[in-house]
């Protein structure tokens, strides 16, 4: 009995303590992560709530675990020296510098799924590696939500003064090899429930746990962000890459359904210029044109250019975005190229020919060229508007004039489109994408429009004004250019932004953007309304066919405006898990598994019928999502995207 009186059990049950504090902590985190988003994460109540928490600490005890293994091993390791002041010291500010950058995650978060509706994940260093800005971002965003900082210095001075109540006693081990060898045994078991702490469970066979498994434990996909913590998203995708190959069909059927191939048949007499405006943040929700048969009540539009050129266009108001930020819009819209969990644009396979409406269009002799306003390289659009082989590139750089910079992200949407307007159709026939900026958090607008447009019930629907004012005033100017008259321009948003109405909180609605095509040309017969399903890659096949390429394109979208042979196929993902729209029914895909099935009405995912209906249509959505799935992966890994 006198060997185990060597044995630390002070030791051990403190830093017990201190590691059960971290797990109080982030439920704390997750109760007010669910408080500042709960109009966008519907629990149906308190047990519902609790249920999901629990579920929670899974995930919790991974990332504490991550976080704090250094912290672990130098309060076990046996150094005699453990127990001294200057050493617990040495582990206080140890333990609260990793645990705070960890815990500061979640707290961002708070604000930041708004926006990405989706966990904090290692692709925001892929947005934040093009941005200079960052730092003004932070503040303005901490200037705008105070109340999120003062939760987070709260808490962690909650925490320190817990920390600090119960301390080791300083003493030193009477005898050496009893303290060493319990030491070292200590640390051995330690080290396996450690293992078994990240991995998420002790089963040898099962790979370790990532975001999607937070999806076993919930009624409703969306909930899945409540069982997560920040941390744990963020530390899991790191490095990750979840490109690989996969077999489901032989290629025979992906060839006679999927179709990556197609080819369209068009005489067109004169090439059309063409003009692709990427709207930043525009949800199909702040426009009234593409929300009239949605019966929402007291749906008030902020588009009224927009919406009085819709009358004259032909427009899609059951379109969807193929991925989550600006990059993913920017992939998907011009080389029909979605993002699913992990994005294409951020992969070891973007640096790629890619065939892309850019590239047709240089194959056919056109001028092309990108505009953004932002300082040139933002958003990583310079660098991927090289590998699709535009031949000009305006961005901030280029304007020359820094009186209209909004002091943040861009020049002003309004004299940054007169200069997009007078700029091109040098050389005819042109295709030019211009991508605004102004509809972007933190959602100002020039001081001399102050007043000039209502407020609306979220910041966004003033700069959505603003925006569809500057479109206006574009389109002003345009129509006074030699070029317009035979010039095709479509409308979309990269992604959606904030949401005002219940509609558009429902999961699937996250992606819904607007989709247009306007021409005051009336031989391309660009007007009406379609109701059938449509989505940004669509986009490049719809134009491919408009100005007459007849040679084979690879598209995983179709023409919109031939023929409708093609059936539509709608896939996005929400960061954890693919999703698609077939026929009557969505699918929700993990990559090897379909883990969910509803009904196409049921765009907020409430109703998981995959053990409760099957039928022919069923079992063939299944197989059509997972042979897109197994394509796209093989046309990626393979460089296959020409």
């Amino acid at each position: 009995m006198k060997f185990f009186k060597e044995f630390r059990k002070e030791e051990v049950l403190i830093l017990c303590y201190r590691i059960f504090l971290a797990f109080i902590f982030y439920q704390i985190a997750r109760l007010l992560f669910w408080f500042f988003n709960k109009n966008l994460i519907k629990v149906e109540s308190i047990s519902d709530y609790l249920g999901l928490a629990f579920h929670g600490t899974t995930f919790d005890l991974t990332a504490i675990l991550y976080v704090n293994i250094l912290f672990i091993l130098l309060s076990l390791i046996p150094l005699v020296i453990n127990t001294k002041k200057r050493y617990q010291k040495i582990l206080f500010w140890l333990y609260f510098v990793t645990n705070g950058i960890a815990y500061a995650m979640n707290f961002g978060d708070f604000i930041y799924y708004k926006f990405s509706q989706a966990r904090l994940t290692s692709a925001a260093f892929q947005v934040a590696k093009n941005e200079t800005n960052i730092f003004k971002v932070f503040l303005v965003s901490v200037t705008e939500h105070p109340f999120v900082l003062i939760w987070f210095v709260v808490l962690m001075f909650l925490w320190v003064l817990l920390y600090k109540k119960v301390k080791v006693t300083e003493r030193k081990p009477v005898k050496l090899i009893p303290y060493f060898v319990l030491s070292i045994l200590t640390l051995c078991i330690s080290a396996v429930l450690i293992v078994g702490g990240i991995r998420g469970d002790f089963k040898h066979s099962t790979r370790p746990i990532n975001l999607v498994d937070a999806n076993k434990f919930v009624k409703n996909p969306l909930q899945g962000n409540i069982v997560l913590n920040s941390t744990f998203s963020f530390i899991r995708t790191l490095n990750t890459n979840n490109f690989k190959e996969v077999h489901f069909v032989d290629e025979k059927f992906i060839d006679e359904n999927i179709v990556p191939y197609k080819t369209y048949q068009r005489e067109v007499a004169q090439k059309p210029n063409i003009v692709i405006f990427i709207v930043e943040s525009f949800g199909r929700e702040y426009s009234g044109a593409f929300n009239k048969d949605t019966k929402i009540k007291n749906f008030v539009s902020y588009t009224p250019f927009i919406d009085s050129l819709a009358n004259e266009s032909l427009i899609f108001p059951n379109a969807f975005a193929n991925g989550r930020q600006s990059i993913h819009g920017m992939s998907s819209i011009l080389a029909g190229v979605p993002s699913l969990t992990d994005a294409f644009t951020s992969s070891p396979y973007s640096n790629q020919k890619i065939q892309s409406i850019v590239s047709v269009c240089n194959d056919l002799g056109y001028d092309t060229s990108f505009y953004h306003g932002a300082p040139n390289g933002s958003m990583g659009f310079l660098g991927f508007g090289n590998i699709l082989g535009f031949k000009h590139y305006y961005g901030k750089d280029e304007y020359h004039n820094d009186k209209d910079f909004d002091g943040m992200w861009a020049i002003w949407d309004e004299p940054f489109l007169q200069y997009f307007a007078k700029n091109v159709g040098k050389t005819t026939p042109f295709m030019a994408t211009v991508f605004t900026a102004t509809s972007h958090h933190p959602f100002k607008i020039p001081e001399k429009y102050n007043g000039k447009f209502k407020k609306g019930t979220v910041e966004i629907h003033e700069p959505m004004q603003y925006t569809d004012y500057s479109i206006k005033k574009y389109f002003e100017t345009a129509r006074k250019q030699p070029w317009f008259n035979n010039t095709i321009f479509v409308f979309t948003g990269d992604h959606t932004n904030q949401i005002a109405y219940p509609e558009y909180e429902k999961a699937m609605n996250r992606f819904a953007v607007p989709l247009m095509f306007y021409s005051p040309n009336p031989a391309y017969h660009l007007k009406g309304v379609d109701q059938e399903l449509a989505q940004q890659i669509d986009i490049y096949p719809t134009l491919a066919d408009l100005i007459g390429y007849n040679k084979k394109i690879r598209s995983w979208g179709r023409s919109l405006v031939s023929e409708k042979q093609y059936q539509p196929l709608i896939v996005n993902s929400d960061g954890s898990s693919e999703q698609f729209i077939i026929g009557n029914y969505m699918y929700r895909f993990d990559g090897k598994n379909i883990t969910g099935i509803y009904s196409k009405e049921d765009l907020g995912f409430e109703n998981n019928l995959i053990n409760k209906l099957k039928n022919p249509e069923i079992e063939k959505g299944e197989k059509l999502a997972k042979a897109w799935y197994q394509d796209y992966m093989n046309r990626v890994i393979n460089r296959k995207l020409n």
